[in-house]
């Protein structure tokens, strides 16, 4: 979870280009080390309300403009708006993901931590660099994984979901691949031929084709999104805003 100051001015959070048929959204505010924002939730959501609609696209390629792919959470904007409607924006952004009719492929060449991974489930192929890590955190600050507990319940085996939510320790590319969350791993060299290869595969299918393809795979997920979302925003809200976890956020932030 993040608690750097977060990136100022009005310069766009996400910035998309699209390259033959696959749009590619790059996440772009290395101050918080692309923590899940306002802003910058907003800016992914305007940019996925447009791709649902461009018949021209294949396929969304997720990445970041350095390192870090996502921190989690804003500490510092989580200690002064309402956290209930924030965990509401970050269900909506990963059922917007998943809903959307082309597949969302994500490229992951640095950490993922506590809500970055709601993104990486939310997505329907991850290429993952083999130096990165993962950790949901949340259980160390008085928090529980709830809004992104939806997509990864989908995504890892129950004993990798055990493990993960409730130790909050690292975890390294290979045990991401072994729990589900991974689709390939490829080292740093390998990176660009991997996800060109999948964009390419993408590329010669259909758009109908994948959309009822991605349909058919997602439709469970988007129920799960649409019986249990508002309950699991108010029981991460809620935690954001208890004592415990206000206290060692604040900790956090000053570390």
């Amino acid at each position: 979870m993040a608690d750097d100051a977060d990136d100022t001015g009005d310069a766009p959070l996400v910035h998309r280009e699209d390259t033959d048929r696959i749009a590619v959204l790059t996440l772009d505010s290395p101050g918080n080390r692309n923590a899940l924002s306002r802003r910058l939730v907003a800016d992914l959501v305007g940019h996925l309300d447009a791709l649902g609609t461009d018949e021209s696209v294949h396929g969304v390629l997720l990445c970041s403009s350095h390192r870090v792919f996502c921190a989690g959470a804003d500490l510092k904007e989580a200690a002064e708006v309402d956290m209930v409607e924030t965990a509401r924006g970050l269900i909506d952004l990963q059922r917007r993901m998943v809903a959307l009719p082309v597949p969302v492929v994500v490229r992951l060449d640095g950490p993922v931590r506590a809500g970055g991974l709601g993104l990486v489930a939310s997505a329907d192929i991850v290429v993952c660099r083999d130096d990165v890590t993962f950790a949901l955190t949340e259980v160390r600050l008085g928090l529980a994984a709830a809004t992104i507990s939806i997509p990864l319940r989908h995504r890892l085996t129950a004993r990798a979901a055990a493990d993960w939510f409730l130790t909050g320790r690292t975890v390294n590319a290979a045990e991401g691949r072994e729990g589900g969350l991974v689709t390939h791993v490829a080292d740093e060299t390998g990176m660009d031929a991997a996800v060109a290869a999948v964009l390419d595969d993408l590329r010669a299918g259909t758009r109908q084709g994948l959309s009822i393809a991605k349909g058919i795979l997602t439709a469970d997920l988007l129920a799960d999104f649409d019986s249990d979302g508002d309950v699991m925003a108010r029981i991460s809200g809620d935690l954001f805003h208890s004592e415990l976890a206000q206290r060692l956020m604040a900790a956090a932030v000053r570390r």
